[in-house]
């Protein structure tokens, strides 16, 4: 693991990179649910698309998909609480909210997860770590409470979605923290909850009717539902990379960069305008998000499945 201070230009350049891939997925989520597509189907569209990559990806390394229970535990957990749920979660809040203050809602990752990992004892608390847990806390009430802060105030019911989500994902980055991979490596580990998020998600799309089959010819709804699967996988992959190549702390930093990214997509494909207050509400959670994480260089974190987009979580 490299702990120089100042890491390489391909660490630097990886980490902006998957950043930028991670948070294109908010407005093409945004983009997805503005074309007919839905919470469950959602889901059950990306697993499709992410196995097939992940198929092959295992198939050209000569590995398979272990069985053992450890292994089918963890394929569960992570299938459940790191993709069905939050994502259903996060599509349903994209039908109703602008993408990129979902973005900015989901940088709030750390801070969820801390107290979660203090409960457990897999983390320890500082006044320094406090003190950005408030700053959190802030710039959320920022992004809640002002009347000028979203474009339409009704919206702000489907913000407990946004949060749920985060719930999801920070209860199964500790929990992973917990019980470990079970020797699975990233692709495999993935690919499993991927293939349980399928099963359990296809039954529970044709029963709520949110299963939409892909146009023809396909349209901007549909190729943005088949980017946003390949750019996830992709990230991912590269995520894990830049844990090996650069340090588990300097990859956490990707979390800056997806925020920021997101916004500035959200902007660019959606014409998304933010008012004074969810500026103000960036720089608090930005600075908070700063504060929260770890200083020092620990042992190499486990790697959990997605990041905080709305099809994954932040580390």
């Amino acid at each position: 693991m490299i702990r120089a201070s100042r890491p390489a230009a391909g660490p630097v350049l990886a980490l902006l990179g998957i950043g930028c891939a991670w948070g294109m997925n908010f407005p093409l989520s945004k983009i997805a649910v503005t074309g007919g597509f839905r919470s469950f189907g959602i889901v059950v569209l990306n697993a499709a698309i992410g196995l097939v990559v992940m198929a092959a990806l295992l198939l050209w390394r000569r590995k398979g998909l272990p069985l053992t229970r450890p292994a089918l535990i963890r394929y569960v957990f992570v299938g459940v609480l790191g993709t069905v749920l939050p994502n259903a979660a996060n599509y349903t809040a994209a039908q109703h909210l602008p993408a990129g203050i979902i973005a900015l809602c989901m940088s709030l990752l750390p801070m969820v997860a801390l107290p979660m990992a203090l409960a457990v004892g897999v983390d320890r608390v500082t006044p320094m770590r406090v003190f950005g847990l408030l700053l959190g806390l802030t710039g959320a009430m920022l992004i809640a409470l002002p009347e000028a802060s979203l474009p339409d105030r009704g919206s702000v019911i489907f913000l407990p979605f946004v949060v749920l989500a985060l719930s999801c994902y920070a209860s199964e980055g500790v929990g992973l923290g917990r019980l470990g991979r079970a020797g699975l490596d990233p692709l495999q580990l993935l690919c499993g909850a991927t293939v349980v998020a399928f099963v359990l998600a296809l039954p529970l799309a044709l029963a709520t009717g949110t299963l939409a089959p892909p146009h023809w010819p396909v349209d901007r709804a549909d190729m943005a539902i088949v980017f946003a699967a390949l750019s996830n996988v992709a990230a991912y992959l590269g995520y894990v990379w830049l844990i090996g190549r650069g340090g588990s702390v300097f990859a956490a930093q990707v979390s800056y960069v997806v925020t920021g990214a997101g916004m500035v997509w959200s902007m660019a494909l959606l014409s998304e305008a933010y008012a004074p207050w969810i500026w103000a509400a960036l720089v608090l959670v930005l600075a908070g998000v700063f504060l929260v994480q770890p200083r020092a260089a620990p042992a190499p974190a486990p790697v959990v499945s997605r990041p905080p987009t709305p099809d994954g979580r932040l580390p």
